[in-house]
């Protein structure tokens, strides 16, 4: 059975993925699909689907700080909107059941309360592949957007625990007190942990067992478990390395995730209608989104990035909705409601989140008159002085260009980053860094690049290089542009883009140790 829904959801995320969409559509697509044909969902695939979220959430903590979450532009937002969006929502109920809509009608204020909770979420999981996929979850719009969500998440959690009347049993205090104590070990066995296979094993033990099965024994929430573990390893030198370790099992778990939302859904055309309504009130929460973030002095950049990933419903409303609707306080067709509010909204976001910096540019103007008058830190206007070479992206690759360059010219070369620590690591090392995005158009009219004649691009992610690449283009940038490709179809595109060389990180870095031996042997050669 489950090699019938993987199949699908391939040949459906394929097609999709050449119409230049995001493959978790199809995957989507894949689940109403096989519904539609007869088929339901599978204990496996439940636990495949489940054991996805829990390291989606391990991953989100290993690379988020607490410090983040504590910040007022986080959870000044994250907790106005959800009262707010709650009590939007609900109104907008109570009006539809005055209208003696079906299934509106048979509800109470209680039950529209708790609808309106429900979509007031939005989704951890479409986020988080959205950011990844273009290389933003360390921007600041992603950032904010990953920490308002864990708010809603932990917003969820507790109400999952009182309404199921679950409570943290005597256990619980003794895990809480346990865990910091038990850091060094753990960090231990971390380091131990090497590089191989043993490291993803290592991620899966602390998710699941240490995460997940021992919060759920102490009476907290398992998911909440798995992401209190990743924070808690947040911090160690090789958090990122576990994350990518983790990336392909998550991702694939993930696919079942995204099937059992179609395959759970009772479709019926009352149900679509329905959801239909709730989509169409969907920018309402978005604006809302926009207005509280630029309240608390993002800019409107940031805040239209950071709204357009959180334009969607969540998976957390459809657990909140399967809650209720077991405990008989909403008819069991609202869960339907909610899964095919949550796949339109998901289909609506990705190409809206491909556009974000294209909508921004068309409607700056009016978008900047709901800017405060005052800048957080991370985003005051960046000075490069005159420095003649910008390399963007100061990962293994922009460092070793930066030190290469500055041995010969030390005073010509900054190196630009969108991460804060990353910045702030390079600036003790005694390097010129700079915080900036260079995906973001604000970047390049904000800053004279007249003195500019080489920009580097050494980002991770190909897509963050096209986006600098197209931004330089509407800046007028007239000095020579170098790029990183990881697949020589990546080099062709940059090519005809009007990058002047590319480097392909993979075919090249053999060519480059070889050079380095030959350097080592010549040299040694020399000195007999």
């Amino acid at each position: 059975m489950e090699l019938i829904f993987f199949s699908t959801a391939f040949v459906c995320g394929f097609i999709l993925q050449q119409c230049k969409l995001p493959p978790l559509i199809g995957f989507l697509a894949a689940g109403f699909l096989l519904n539609l044909a007869g088929y339901g969902t599978t204990d496996l695939l439940e636990n495949i689907a489940s054991l996805g979220v829990t390291l989606l959430l391990f991953t989100i903590g290993l690379k988020l700080r607490v410090g983040n979450l504590t910040k007022v532009h986080v959870w000044a937002p994250a907790s106005l909107h959800i009262i707010i969006s709650s009590a939007l929502i609900s109104a907008f109920i109570l009006f539809m059941a005055t209208l003696k809509l079906p299934l509106f009608s048979e509800l109470s204020l209680e039950n529209s309360l708790l609808l309106g909770f429900a979509f007031s979420f939005s989704s951890t999981v479409f986020a988080v592949k959205v950011l990844e996929q273009r290389g933003e979850m360390n921007s600041l719009h992603g950032k904010v957007s990953i920490g308002i969500l864990i708010m809603q998440d932990i917003f969820a959690v507790i109400f999952l625990a009182i309404s199921t009347g679950k409570v943290p049993n005597i256990w619980a205090f003794g895990l809480l007190v346990l865990l910091p104590l038990m850091r060094p070990f753990f960090y231990w066995l971390f380091s131990r942990s090497k590089h191989g296979e043993l490291l993803p094993l290592f991620g899966f033990f602390f998710a699941l067992l240490v995460g997940y099965q021992a919060f759920e024994f102490s009476g907290l929430k398992g998911d909440l478990g798995a992401l209190i573990v990743g924070m808690l390893f947040a911090p160690h030198n090789k958090a990122k390395e576990l994350a990518k370790s983790l990336l392909t099992f998550k991702d694939l778990m993930l696919v079942g995730f995204f099937l059992t939302i179609g395959l759970n859904a009772e479709l019926t055309f009352e149900a679509l209608f329905i959801a239909l309504l709730f989509v169409a009130i969907l920018p309402i929460k978005v604006l809302l989104y926009y207005a509280l973030t630029n309240l608390f002095k993002l800019r409107a950049r940031t805040s239209l990035l950071g709204s357009c990933s959180l334009a969607n419903y969540s998976e957390f409303g459809l657990i909140v909705c399967a809650l209720a609707a077991s405990s008989g306080w909403i008819s069991g067709q609202w869960l339907a409601v909610m899964a095919i509010a949550v796949s339109i909204t998901f289909i609506i976001a990705s190409p809206l989140n491909s556009h974000a910096n294209e909508i921004y540019v068309k409607f700056e103007k009016f978008l900047l008159k709901f800017e405060t008058l005052k800048r957080l830190p991370e985003e005051l206007p960046v000075n490069v002085g005159d420095r003649k070479i910008l390399i963007f992206g100061m990962g293994r690759i922009g460092t070793g260009a930066y030190e290469a360059i500055a041995q010969s010219y030390p005073d010509l070369v900054a190196g630009i980053d969108i991460s804060p620590e990353s910045v702030q690591k390079h600036k003790q090392l005694g390097r010129f860094a700079l915080l900036a995005d260079a995906t973001d158009p604000d970047f390049w009219q904000r800053i004279n690049h007249s003195k500019v004649e080489m920009v580097m691009l050494a980002m991770p992610k190909h897509i963050q290089n096209i986006l600098a690449l197209e931004q330089l283009q509407a800046a007028n940038f007239q000095g020579k542009v170098s790029a990183i490709a990881n697949y020589p179809d990546q080099q062709k595109e940059l090519n005809k883009m009007g990058v002047s060389s590319t480097y392909n990180f993979y075919l090249e870095a053999g060519t480059g140790f070889a050079e380095h031996v030959k350097s080592e042997v010549f040299q040694k050669k020399g000195n007999d």
